[in-house]
């Protein structure tokens, strides 16, 4: 049985080390917090005041509450103070030479049953371990910051780590309020091992020119709802700790796509830090400001649309959810639209979705009657590609195979007229191979809408090598006048979401199969820890595990890269038919619910 601690320290009073005696305060446990040095010292305690009285500020915390958290931390320049402690957790900066010294010298100064727990990112616990003589006692507890706010707590487990010293941890974190996943000692453990390898894939995509900071950024946010886009995670961060954290977990597993991105160094050696800085991949209003001020790779208003073509009428290929839902976007954006469906059946669907779709939203408040009507009188269906004759605009939404999108296109570069703009909207198939079926690529340009078309935000404007300007200015242009946020980017594999989401998920899946934690372990690391709406395998039975084993294999197909290949367990899932939620079983069984 857990014992129940009542005595802790914490060593190294920043940011976070002021946060974990602030939480352990909180959670009516008696805290020595000790410092190098009395200036030290007096930063550390005005991070808990700060934080405290903020909190009283909020109506969070009563003022009585927040003197009795500060009256039970003791603050100290001397180690020995902490000779008492049953529990010590050190949160001193991120380098092994400075950390096993100070957990040689707690080893000689607390009692041989103390626990002595490491709050590293990414450093072998193990190693730490046995720096002391009670290697046993040593454990992993990596919270997240800010502590006081961030619920996850990982708890790192050695191979000699006792069961009873896992058990008062844990124990601890559940006092505290805190999910814990306890996990092994392997480098980045779960949430960082799985997001940094994302965030160096992005920073790998910026220093190519494959897209901007801030279409990078942008993508993730209204694509995959994530909090940040990684760029300005990574200066959130500090690109220094990104810097070790790669680093370390390079040195520990010789993954490529762990090596840090070039950038990154340099970035590092010319003082370009991050928010605390003042700058990094972007420019702040001063260092430690969250501020975004403009610099010389802001983008000029306008830009991308100068030039556009003008768009008056719109034609839709397609009668399935992603074509119905492009119709109502288009439409609604102020389009005379016109569809295409393969019989009259199936244009009389598409009609009868959308006039659903329309009458939910006027049930909800957010379309009269007679903007309902507007839009319902602006589209009109067909079963004829030839009345796509007179259209400015035509957007391709079929199946996902190229035979059918290039006979499509072939089709349509000899109906559209000229100087009409062609657009596909696949997910994952190469837009230059429609482009040259259509015989004429100039005015051929990727539109990737993302599902369902009129609730997400984001598009990708997809250009190939030979996409004109001025059609990729159309896209960006017709997309402001959708309501849409386009990003920009070339005609690659994944283009940017789903080639920085797909790796990510696929290193979950590695992690899994290695029997490293659990799925369960792993979503709730990711949702508690990085704030991601939904965990790894949450989202793949959404997506379907036929899909991302699909698009998977086209990244690694495109760029060889060893670290891209679809995880075995993900091939034999697909194989069993275990495709998700669609299929009642993927790495869930949803048959009961």
């Amino acid at each position: 049985m857990a014992r129940e601690l009542t005595e802790v320290g914490v060593v190294g009073l920043g940011t976070m080390g002021a946060g974990i005696a602030e939480v352990l305060a909180r959670a009516g446990l008696s805290v020595t917090a000790v410092e190098i040095s009395g200036d030290a010292l007096a930063r550390g305690r005005a991070h808990v005041e700060h934080s405290t009285g903020r909190a009283v500020a909020r109506g969070k915390l009563e003022p009585a509450e927040r003197d009795a958290i500060l009256g039970r931390i003791r603050f100290s320049t001397a180690l020995e103070d902490l000779a008492q402690a049953e529990l010590v957790v050190e949160a001193v900066p991120e380098r092994m030479e400075l950390k096993t010294d100070l957990f040689a010298q707690l080893d000689k100064i607390c009692p041989p049953d103390t626990i002595l727990a490491t709050n590293t990112s990414s450093l072998s616990v193990t190693e730490l371990s046995v720096a002391t003589g009670r290697p046993s006692k040593v454990i992993g507890m990596h919270f997240f910051n800010p502590a006081p706010v961030m619920k996850l707590v990982e708890v790192v487990r050695t191979v000699v780590t006792e069961p009873s010293v896992i058990e008062d941890v844990e124990a601890l974190a559940a006092r505290l309020g805190k999910v814990d996943v306890t996990i092994g000692d392997k480098a980045g453990f779960i949430a960082n091992a799985l997001l940094f390898g994302y965030l160096n894939h992005a920073v790998a995509m910026y220093e190519n020119r494959y897209a901007s900071r801030e279409d990078l950024d942008a993508a993730m946010r209204l694509g995959c709802g994530l909090p940040m886009g990684p760029l300005a995670l990574m200066d959130l961060i500090g690109i220094d700790t990104a810097y070790e954290i790669l680093d370390t977990m390079y040195k520990q597993s010789r993954d490529r796509l762990h090596a840090p991105s070039p950038v990154i160094k340099q970035m590092v050696t010319a003082g370009l830090l991050g928010r605390k800085s003042g700058r990094g991949f972007y420019t702040y209003a001063a260092p430690g400001s969250a501020e975004v001020v403009a610099d010389e790779q802001t983008p000029v208003p306008g830009g991308t649309t100068e030039g556009a073509r003008p768009v008056a009428t719109v034609g839709v290929v397609g009668s399935g959810t992603m074509a119905t839902g492009i119709v109502e976007v288009v439409a609604k954006g102020g389009y005379d639209t016109l569809f295409q469906a393969r019989s009259p059946e199936k244009v009389e669907a598409v009609l009868t979705a959308l006039r659903r779709s329309l009458d939910k939203q006027v049930a909800r408040g957010r379309l009269d009657e007679a903007g309902r009507d507007e839009v319902m009188g602006r589209v009109r269906g067909t079963t004829s590609l030839d009345e796509f004759a007179d259209r400015d605009l035509v957007v391709e939404a079929v199946v996902e195979s190229l035979p059918v999108k290039q006979a499509l296109f072939a089709a349509l570069g000899e109906i559209a007229r000229p100087g009409a703009v062609l657009a596909t909207t696949t997910s994952s198939l190469p837009v230059i191979e429609c482009a040259k079926a259509s015989e004429r690529p100039g005015d051929v340009v990727g539109l990737h809408f993302f599902n369902p078309a009129p609730v997400m935000k984001l598009v990708e404007v997809v250009s190939t090598i030979a996409t004109a300007p001025d059609v990729a200015a159309t896209a960006h242009a017709v997309c402001g006048q959708l309501g849409k946020h386009a990003v920009s980017c070339s005609d690659r594999a994944g283009f940017i979401v789903n080639a920085l989401l797909f790796p990510y998920l696929n290193d979950a899946v590695k992690m899994l199969e290695a029997h490293y934690a659990t799925a369960d372990d792993i979503d709730a690391a990711m949702k508690v820890g990085c704030g991601y709406p939904m965990g790894p395998f949450e989202l793949l039975d959404v997506v379907g595990l036929d899909v991302a084993l699909a698009i998977e294999r086209e990244l690694y197909t495109e760029f060889r890269e060893p670290g891209f290949a679809p995880a075995p367990l993900l091939e034999h899932l697909v194989t069993a038919g275990y495709l998700g939620r669609k299929a009642g079983r993927g790495f869930r069984d949803y048959s009961g619910r």
